[in-house]
Formats: C-alpha cells, sequence, structure tokens
C-alpha cells in the first residue's frame, strides 16, 4: 500500500542498496512520471523541464554507457576506487529517470522580459531541481528507494545519441530508483530549526 505524500516527503532518503525490482507496475510509474510533468510549476509557466525514464535493459545501457565513459577519461585510481563500484551498484537498479532542460521556451520570454533575462536561467534549474524532488517523494511514498547522480556532462552526447535525444536539451541529474534492499547509509541529521525558519505575525 503507498504513503502518503507526506510521509513520503518525511521519509525520502538516499538509497543505494536497490535491486532490478520495482514495487509498481510500469504503468503506474509512467502516470507518475506524467503528474510530475504535468503538475510541477514553473516561472511563468515556461515548461522548460523534459524527463527521459530508462527501464531495464535501457538502464542497464545507461550505466554500461557510462562505465565505458568513466573507464577513459577518469584517472585510473580514481576510476577504479569510485566511479566502478558506484556505477556497478546503480546499474543493478531498474530504472533511471533522466531529468532535461530545455531553453527554447524561455527565449520568448528573454524577449518579452528583457530586465529579466539573466533570471531565466536560473528559474528553469529551479524547474528541474522541483521536478526531480516531486518524482523522488512520489516514488519514495511506492515503496521504491532512490539516488539521485549527476553523471552529466561526460555522459550528455552518448546518451542524446543512443536515445534521441535533442542537442540543445540539457542534462541536469539522473535519478536512480529500484527495490531498496537496505536502508540510508546514516540517520538524518538537522541543523536547529529556529535557525532556520522565521515566522511573523502569527
Amino acid at each position: 500500500m503507498s504513503k502518503s505524500i507526506s510521509d513520503g516527503f518525511k521519509d525520502r532518503r538516499t538509497i543505494y542498496a536497490l535491486t532490478n525490482e520495482s514495487t509498481i507496475s510500469d504503468d503506474r510509474l509512467e502516470q507518475l512520471v506524467r503528474d510530475v510533468v504535468l503538475h510541477t510549476p514553473s516561472a511563468f509557466n515556461s515548461q522548460t523541464s523534459r524527463l527521459v525514464v530508462l527501464l531495464k535493459k535501457d538502464h542497464e545501457r545507461l550505466w554500461d554507457i557510462a562505465y565505458e565513459v568513466a573507464s577513459t577519461t577518469v584517472p585510473s585510481e580514481v576510476f577504479e576506487k569510485v566511479y566502478k563500484p558506484r556505477i556497478a551498484m546503480f546499474r543493478k537498479a531498474y530504472g533511471s529517470a533522466l531529468f532535461y532542460e530545455d531553453a527554447a521556451p524561455i527565449r520568448p520570454l528573454e524577449d518579452k522580459w528583457p530586465m529579466l533575462k539573466d533570471k531565466f536561467p536560473q528559474w528553469s534549474e529551479h524547474a528541474s531541481a522541483m521536478h526531480q524532488y516531486a518524482l523522488w517523494t512520489l516514488l519514495e511514498a511506492e515503496g521504491l528507494g532512490c539516488s539521485l547522480q549527476h553523471y552529466n556532462p561526460m555522459l550528455d552526447a552518448r546518451i542524446a545519441e543512443e536515445w534521441k535525444v535533442p542537442a540543445d536539451w540539457s542534462l541536469k541529474a539522473q535519478l536512480v530508483f529500484g527495490k531498496p534492499v537496505g536502508g540510508p547509509g546514516r540517520e538524518k541529521a538537522f541543523e536547529p530549526v529556529e535557525q532556520r525558519q522565521f515566522v511573523y505575525g502569527k
């Protein structure tokens, strides 16, 4: 049974120990992604975010590509100690959601609002972050474990070639997900909320 969205919000953690199984059907997963794309806000309703979801063999292919690229571009010692085991771990999961931003929708807005031109790229990044967090929370509520990765820009060209992603889309993050077989590595730690939250007029 799914958790509430509130529980998903509170329980969302980085989970690395994942299997190539899912707690929900592919149809349900597709609907959740659709809900995120349709209902996550963006500045001026620019709708700049794009999601590419890779499951099963396509997911494995993504991380095979990551292995190929990292093994030839990262110093060998770093590859062996860091990249190789991490990529193998990500490959064992069920899927990856790739978060892109498309700059085309904001160009007319930059022309219309030239005084805000330097802000639109920043707001596009905000939109991407909201999409990432929204999907992560929804997948947590469905019993899936996730970890957010950033293997861009090293993979951008190969991914674009493999899955026909438009060259002018900008890859921001990869959300790896699957059925969890372990918990987070450590307990949550919080800075004092009194130093981070301020309410006036109550």
